[in-house]
């Protein structure tokens, strides 16, 4: 049971959006810069960057037709920032006290080790493994009744098993991605032989490609096909990303010594750093809904989700954050698991990556670099966002099914 499920049972407020103060804090930076910069600006002491250049112009031009437009644009600004900051707290008490309650039972565990399971969601067919992040819940892929890719494969001809990590305990808090991969994973995966008797389709979501690839490098004899979705190789092709990495090390590396693991707060508020006003704008959305609507209940789902993550072990925060972000691991061939370079040159398996177009949290780029390295690599690329691909309206046609039917001309029974 999670976190928001064990809220549920127990009928306590809902604490997200996690970190709630960082969340609040930025938005108020944010606005109180754009009232701070306001005087400067209109009184010719500051400029724009080039590329808004012309707006600027336009804006200037318009000021300068009335006398009193200035006092009043600086009213305007001011109103504009009450509005929004009541809007968005409004979204966020509304979403507190939300009546939805996710409650779907988990299906039984085919096999389970410390704190991971392989759990067995059924159907007839070619097997797939579906590999999530250590980083968020595996149920992202099994968010509700109807939104779980896991369940919707499961009724189109495979034979369906997801790998839930769980939280680290006492042993994974000592844990690297090599005891995760060539431990765990390949417990999961001699367990889901010795029942299906076949070679699964393997199916890796996130930072779960990257351990799905690393496991496909490894048996690769034991597979059928791989599927990368939303999977990140360059970790510098976006700016600051080696800067980040260096920086949360330096931050954080003591307390991750103290307690073993990198708390979940610390994660979440590195993501929110991404785009520091996604917060603000989706919960002003949120509080302007039909609160009883599949559409509020959709955010609802999926905003306790991401308030449900788990921390990482302290061993695996300095993988990703010193080796894939700082210095581009993955991508400069220094990543090693169990002492072999991970080389998706090297992959002999069909494989199909799917670079959602509007991902913020992996670049596109990031993902088809990783993509055009593999040697046998089908390419798809939907209009989705990162989570969205997989937990939206439109995952359906725009994912799912690409990938329903990928799967069945590579699958092996």
């Amino acid at each position: 049971m999670g976190e928001a499920d064990a809220q549920a049972a127990s009928g306590k407020p809902r604490l997200g959006p996690r970190p709630l103060m960082l969340h609040l804090g930025l938005a108020q930076m944010i606005w109180s810069g754009s009232s701070a910069a306001w005087p400067s600006w209109s009184s010719g002491l500051q400029n724009l960057p080039p590329s808004l250049r012309s707006e600027e112009e336009a804006l200037r031009l318009e000021l300068a037709r009335g006398a009193d437009a200035p006092a009043s644009l600086a009213s305007a600004l001011d109103r504009q920032i009450r509005k929004r900051r009541g809007e968005l707290l409004d979204g966020i008490t509304a979403y507190r006290g939300h009546a939805y309650r996710r409650n779907l039972a988990d299906p039984p565990a085919l096999w389970a080790e410390g704190t991971a399971r392989l759990l067995d969601y059924g159907g007839e067919g070619p097997a797939v493994l579906l590999v999530p992040s250590l980083i968020n819940r595996g149920y992202i892929l099994d968010l509700s009744e109807s939104c779980s890719l896991a369940r919707w494969l499961s009724g189109q001809g495979f034979r369906v098993f997801l790998m839930d990590w769980g939280a680290p305990g006492d042993s994974e808090r000592a844990f690297t991605l090599t005891d995760y991969v060539a431990g765990y994973l390949e417990a999961a995966l001699d367990a889901l032989h010795r029942e299906t008797q076949t070679k699964p389709l393997l199916l890796g979501y996130c930072m779960g490609g990257l351990l799905a690839l690393a496991l496909a490098q490894r048996r690769p004899g034991d597979l059928s096909a791989l599927a990368l979705l939303a999977t990140p190789w360059d970790f510098h092709t976006a700016p600051g990303q080696a800067a980040l990495g260096r920086a949360a090390l330096a931050t954080w590396g003591s307390l991750m010594d103290i307690i073993g693991e990198l708390p979940v707060d610390i994660l979440q508020a590195l993501f929110a750093l991404v785009d520091p006003m996604a917060t603000v704008r989706k919960f002003r959305h949120f509080a302007k809904l039909d609160q009883d609507s599949a559409q509020a209940h959709a955010f609802v789902a999926l905003e306790d989700w991401l308030n449900d993550g788990v921390p990482l072990a302290a061993p695996v925060a300095r993988e990703c954050l010193g080796g894939w972000y700082a210095v581009n691991s993955a991508r400069e061939g220094r990543w090693r698991l169990a002492g072999r370079p991970v080389d998706p040159r090297t992959v002999e398996l069909p494989c199909l990556c799917i670079v959602p177009s509007e991902d913020r949290i992996v670049p596109p780029e990031s993902a088809l670099c990783l993509a055009r390295a593999l040697p046998d690599c089908a390419i798809h690329r939907p209009r989705a966002g990162h989570i969205g691909m997989v937990a939206s309206r439109g995952a359906r046609t725009r994912v799912w099914e690409p990938l329903r039917d990928w799967m069945r001309e590579k699958a092996v029974s």
